[in-house]
């Protein structure tokens, strides 16, 4: 479960004054900051510093993990617990059985793929707090936490009105 901290948030009227915001906060050297818009923006996570999700890595090991086991049953069921022999056929077919491999790959997968997100992304997140209820429409917003290193109310209010920051609020949970 995510935790809240409070901190100041800055709205901008415009994608590409908070695209120019976190980049400059992150050159004043702000790393725990983060920005909040209602779509995605291209070139945002590079602006804000955010590293290359793992969700990808997760997903082929689970991938990978999946085509081990299908091929541990195919062959557990056919050759060692329960072997049959049909015509004169190998006990174990490959090519039988690469539709029960293939699906069981991309369930696994799909389900850990699933689980990432719902971790990384800190779902699911019950009543969470709003800063704006037009963040979610024609707004964006930078929110920098109070335990981020220089943090100064005054400092930053200044330094974001400076940016063409329409308003910048103290928020108490975020």
């Amino acid at each position: 479960m995510a935790k809240t901290v409070s901190g100041i948030a800055a709205i901008f009227e415009e994608e590409n004054l908070v695209l120019s915001a976190a980049r400059k906060s992150r050159d004043m050297g702000m790393t725990k900051f983060d920005a909040i818009s209602p779509y995605p923006i291209h070139g945002m996570e590079e602006a804000c510093g955010i590293k290359r999700s793992p969700i990808p890595y997760m997903t082929f090991g689970a991938g990978i993990t999946g085509l081990l086991v299908g091929l541990f049953v195919t062959w557990y069921t056919s050759v060692a617990d329960w072997p049959i022999n049909v015509g004169g056929k190998p006990l174990f077919s490959l090519p039988a059985f690469i539709p029960i491999l293939f699906e069981l790959t991309v369930l696994f997968a799909a389900l850990c793929s699933v689980a990432g997100l719902f971790y990384y992304s800190g779902i699911p997140r019950i009543d969470p707090p709003t800063i704006d209820p037009d963040l979610t429409s024609h707004k964006f917003a930078i929110f920098v936490p109070e335990n981020e290193a220089g943090y100064n109310v005054q400092k930053l209010e200044t330094f974001y009105k400076g940016l063409g920051a329409s308003e910048v609020k103290k928020v108490m949970e975020y």
